[in-house]
């Protein structure tokens, strides 16, 4: 593994990490009197609707792919940005993606059918992943994660899990996991990747929302350090880049010789030739920010922590994180995570959500029936006794009064008991699979009334988004709880189902018999 430049225990970043060499260079070219008679048709023009909008300065700095001084060349200040990024998460070689860790997730799943026929890979991986068997036309193995009932959390997979699924599959091409998870659990890597390379594959870890991870004392390390192979990297989350701008990692170690060219192809066929040069200098910007910011990322870890003891002190909500440890497979959590349990201060997640939204224009990640999620960006200082508040002036409506709650009634324990109203909605277990994710995506489909189809063949994949796990996978025979399930979560307030017909999951696509 190459050595990181980035100063994961606090120490002064080396030289070469204080620059920023594709921003830089972005600037300078913008800078210079341009007569533009080449895409974007925009031009730049002072007096255009986007200029209007957005003032001159971004149009000025949204330039196409190859051009002499950014990308075009030998040596390009692109290729140092990324040699810059390689360094500081300790890669052999680092892609710069326009189109999110999704673009990464398919581009991994795309290669490993180079390295067998079977994909030993976590059910609850991203339907990113699930896009990407489709494209692969791999088998698929799943290992099945904790799950913790009452929120309705999905979270990781052990070793010994991991370990038992490449007993059954001697020609598994990899093993695909995720950590961290949405909602702030990390994994074991360390133990997966072992797991793995003992039998001979790689450890592929989707680490979308680990890409502040490694860069200061107080977070986990990440998962290139923990001996993964290769690995994505949603540098927009918590890292910080602009919205779709993520990277992809690939470790030095015994799989980067037949890996690298195979990447570096499947990079090649899904991303646009027409790259935007505003995402590709955040990312440079970004690992910079990230490689030399200890003193704001320990003001973000702070933040959390203020809010995290205040819902404690206050009791009336849980914090999700605080029965982590009941899991085998969660060996620490992302402090700049905040997962909180709202059943137990007597609303529904989605509604809090909603509500926070509606009335006191506060913007928190995601909602499930039981819990929030907020997200605080590496470098980023929110206002947490604003959050706070407005957290505690949510109405109650499935019953409990604010004097009812004391400090340690919020338990955290996920358990979501002892509120009246409607029950939780649990996540609902994976049907058995009757074809790979490609044959039934492929094959003759009919759509029918969503009742009907239970029983039948999904032809698409359907995920309650956010956080995009696939409840049901093309292939999968749909189960009335799975129905149930991703109809009531479009009923919720902000209740989104990825891959369905309808908003309202009224009709379904199955295989036609």
């Amino acid at each position: 593994m190459k050595t990181r430049t980035a100063p994961p225990s606090g120490r002064r970043p080396s030289p070469d990490q204080l620059r920023a060499p594709y921003a830089d260079a972005l600037l300078a070219h913008a800078g210079r009197d341009w007569l533009r008679l080449n895409v974007p048709g925009h031009a730049a023009a002072p007096g255009s609707d986007l200029s209007a909008a957005f003032g001159t300065r971004i149009p000025a700095l949204d330039f196409p792919p190859l051009l002499d001084g950014l990308d075009l060349g030998a040596h390009t200040p692109l290729d140092e940005a990324r040699e810059l990024a390689a360094r500081a998460w300790g890669a052999r070689r680092t892609w710069f993606l326009t189109n999110g860790a999704s673009q990464g997730n398919q581009i991994a799943s795309m290669v490993t059918p180079a390295l067998g026929r079977t994909l030993v890979v976590q059910r609850s991986v991203h339907s990113s992943v699930v896009d990407g068997l489709v494209l692969s036309g791999l088998r698929a193995v799943f290992v099945h994660p904790s799950v913790d009932p009452g929120q309705g959390i999905a979270h990781g997979v052990t070793a010994e899990e991991v370990r038992g699924a490449l007993e059954r599959t001697p020609d598994a091409a990899a093993v695909y996991v995720v950590s961290p998870s949405y909602f702030g659990a990390v994994a074991d890597v360390r133990a997966l990747a072992d797991a793995a390379h003992a039998a001979g594959a790689p450890l592929i870890v989707d680490e979308a929302w680990g890409s502040h991870f490694g860069f200061h004392p107080a977070l986990p390390e990440g998962a290139l350090a923990l001996g993964a192979d290769l690995v994505t990297s949603s540098t927009h989350k918590l890292g910080g880049s602009l919205t779709q701008s993520a990277m992809l990692h690939l470790a030095e170690g015994p799989f980067a010789d037949r890996l690298e060219p195979l990447v570096d192809r499947a990079f090649r066929l899904v991303q646009s030739t027409s790259a935007s040069a505003l995402l590709t200098a955040s990312l440079d910007l970004t690992r910079r920010a990230l490689v030399t910011g200890a003193d704001r990322i320990a003001g973000s870890v702070g933040a959390a922590d203020r809010i995290r003891g205040a819902v404690r002190a206050l009791g009336r909500f849980g914090v999700v994180s605080d029965g982590f440890h009941r899991f085998p497979d969660i060996t620490a959590a992302d402090p700049l995570r905040i997962a909180l349990d709202t059943r137990a201060g007597g609303i529904t997640g989605h509604e809090a959500r909603r509500l926070l939204f509606r009335d006191h224009r506060v913007m928190v990640e995601v909602a499930t029936d039981a819990a929030i999620v907020a997200v605080v960006g590496a470098g980023s200082s929110p206002d947490a006794d604003r959050f706070v508040e407005a957290l505690h002036c949510l109405p109650a409506p499935l019953g409990g009064s604010d004097a009812g709650w004391g400090p340690g009634s919020g338990s955290g324990s996920g358990s979501g008991s002892g509120v009246p109203g409607r029950a939780p909605l649990r996540l609902p277990r994976p049907g058995p699979a009757r074809m790979t994710a490609r044959e039934a995506f492929l094959s003759p489909a009919r759509v029918v009334p969503a009742e009907e189809a239970v029983g039948m063949v999904s032809a698409d994949s359907l995920a309650a988004y956010p956080p995009g796990i696939p409840n049901v996978l093309p292939g999968e025979v749909i189960t009335p709880e799975a129905v149930e399930f991703l109809r009531r979560t479009a009923a919720a307030p902000g209740g989104h189902v990825r891959g369905a017909l309808d908003p309202d999951v009224s009709r379904l696509r199955v295989v036609a018999p």
